[in-house]
């Protein structure tokens, strides 16, 4: 996967600083890649309604 580079306002630093010191991350890469990750799951278990494993769906007749 390709880096995305971004600018960080002093806010969005300090923001990150708070999450990394807080999940006990060495960087603020790792904070934000946590961030994104956590707002990802939260997003899938409002659409699910439960913590739910996804699977590949596969039609009938098919294999792998």
């Amino acid at each position: 996967m390709p880096d995305i580079e971004i600018q960080l306002t002093e806010q969005f630093a300090a923001m990150l600083e708070l999450v990394r010191q807080e999940q006990g991350l060495a960087t603020l890469q790792q904070a934000a890649e946590w961030l994104s990750k956590s707002g990802i799951r939260r997003t899938a278990e409002r659409m699910t309604g439960k913590r739910r494993a996804f699977k590949l769906v596969v039609p009938p007749g098919n294999k792998l």
